[in-house]
């Protein structure tokens, strides 16, 4: 939404992944965490306008894609056995430029680094592109977790994380537009994992979308029950006090 300004245009690019969207949510099994390149969501005349309908080429007319749709900041994961509990957030949450000041970085994006993009120059702004950045988001989101003593899932920064069971339970599900496919987090039977879905070539030269477990799966219980938090914490005693 920072490079274009309808979500007519984009949807018609990606139809059919929006037409998934909408049978998730027909199946109510559909929800939208909002992020700093879409956080216009968050507004309910955006919602109203631009999300709930499409226009369709084809049949000339808007067609519905959802009726109410919510879109939240960050959403809550809780076990129905032990009540324990995940944070699901987009990250650009501690990422000041992109979240106080996202609106001037919408317009950069937009009237600068697009057009410069176009000539080749990479725009070293973007957390995704810039190394540094992306060290600066995983550390701040790692201390939220390490102070709040709470397991986090997010994104942002691009980069896949996925921690050891006596290191600070804070996930990321990595990138959705990586040239070389996309990564995400699963959840299931009780298990967390990070896999990669990308093209892959048979043996007769048919492709295929194929999964990869990238790291995983493991028990959330060894998460929600481990003490690493805590070492953590006696670690960063240690080191003011030597």
């Amino acid at each position: 939404m920072w490079q274009n300004s309808r979500l007519s245009d984009i949807i018609y690019e990606y139809t059919d992944i929006f037409q998934l969207f909408s049978k998730f949510y027909h199946e109510d099994r559909l929800y939208f965490i909002y992020g700093n390149h879409d956080i216009e969501k968050r507004y309910y005349k955006f919602k109203r306008k631009m999300i709930n309908k499409y226009i369709s080429e084809r049949q000339k007319r808007y067609n519905k894609l959802y009726r109410q749709i919510k879109v939240h900041e960050g959403l809550i994961l809780k076990h129905r056995l032990t009540e324990d509990k995940i944070f699901l957030i987009h990250g650009h949450q501690v990422d000041f430029l992109n979240y106080e000041l996202w609106s001037l970085s919408k317009f950069l994006v937009r009237f600068l680094w697009r057009p410069l993009e176009a000539f080749g120059v990479n725009d070293t702004t973007r957390t995704a592109k810039n190394y540094k950045k992306k060290e600066a988001v995983a550390r701040r989101l790692t201390q939220w977790v390490i102070k709040e003593k709470h397991m986090l899932i997010a994104g942002h920064n691009h980069r896949p994380m996925f921690p050891e069971i006596d290191e600070p339970p804070y996930f990321n599900d990595g990138s959705c537009v990586h040239p070389q496919g996309i990564t995400g987090i699963e959840i299931t039977d009780g298990s967390i994992c990070l896999v990669k879905w990308s093209v892959k070539t048979k043996d007769d030269g048919i492709l295929y979308i194929g999964r990869d477990l990238l790291a995983g799966p493991r028990k959330l219980k060894e998460y929600f029950s481990s003490n690493c938090i805590k070492k953590e914490e006696k670690e960063q005693i240690k080191q003011k006090n030597p």
